[in-house]
């Protein structure tokens, strides 16, 4: 396999520094970028795994260009926010971010969100095919575990890395109620809930792209006071 390759913008040069620094250790290739409009021109230019985001930054901010790289690639996105700037962060989620930190971070602890998101984007993706069933089917949905595709009602619908990963997850374990915390340490390979917008956000948004009714969903259902399960008639067809 290639060297996996990530972007990292960040208006900050020790930051910057610093995760190129710790990441080139894990043997990832990273190159940095110091505002918005120059990792967009290095994204169109380049091939990456994996895009690093800090939300505040000049020339065109990390928002704007989660939004522009969610027009054309599902590649994992995790946005750095400040500690304070709650709005940005469900922002970034609801746009297509996968994760984020907030800052001051531990920067071991992005190695490790990396790490758990290129494992699940990269190598988990490859293994299932090798493990036999590759596509789950429910009457009015199907997901294509090899391919990271998924076909709602007919059509096919883009999700992100990280609404990939729940809506598999949800999937493979129909009729099972899940609560935020084992959704989070299963989905999110994090033993503690940070945030439990995380959770909603990424929900709501999934409900968004594969439900017919949103408001009435079919597929994942609140279990009130509980948690989340996934419902639906298996096609067996």
């Amino acid at each position: 396999m290639d060297a996996v390759r990530i972007l990292i913008a960040d208006d900050d040069k020790e930051i910057r520094d610093l995760l190129k620094k710790y990441l080139e250790r894990e043997l990832y290739q990273a190159d940095v970028a110091a505002d918005g409009e120059h990792a967009l021109r290095l994204f169109n230019a380049n091939s990456y795994n994996l895009v690093i985001l800090d939300i505040m930054m000049p020339q065109v901010d990390g928002i704007e260009v989660c939004r522009r790289l969610r027009n054309k690639s599902n590649v994992p996105i995790l946005m750095l926010t400040a500690r304070d700037h709650e709005v940005e962060k469900i922002l970034g989620l609801s746009i297509g971010a996968d994760d984020y930190m907030t800052k001051p971070f531990s920067i071991n602890e992005v190695v490790a969100r990396v790490k758990a998101l290129m494992r699940r984007f990269l190598i988990l993706g490859s293994e299932l095919g090798t493990q036999g069933k590759t596509k789950i089917t429910y009457k009015g949905l199907s997901i294509d575990l090899r391919q990271y595709t998924v076909n709602a009602g007919g059509e096919e619908v883009s999700l992100t890395a990280k609404e990939f990963e729940l809506l598999k997850f949800f999937a493979t374990n129909p009729g099972q109620v899940f609560t935020k915390t084992q959704l989070f340490r299963n989905v999110w390979d994090s033993s503690y809930i940070e945030d439990d917008n995380t959770i909603m956000v990424h929900i709501r948004k999934l409900r968004k792209k594969i439900e017919i009714d949103p408001s009435n969903p079919l597929f994942i259902q609140t279990v009130w006071g509980i948690g989340y399960k996934f419902t639906g008639e298996k096609d067996e067809s």
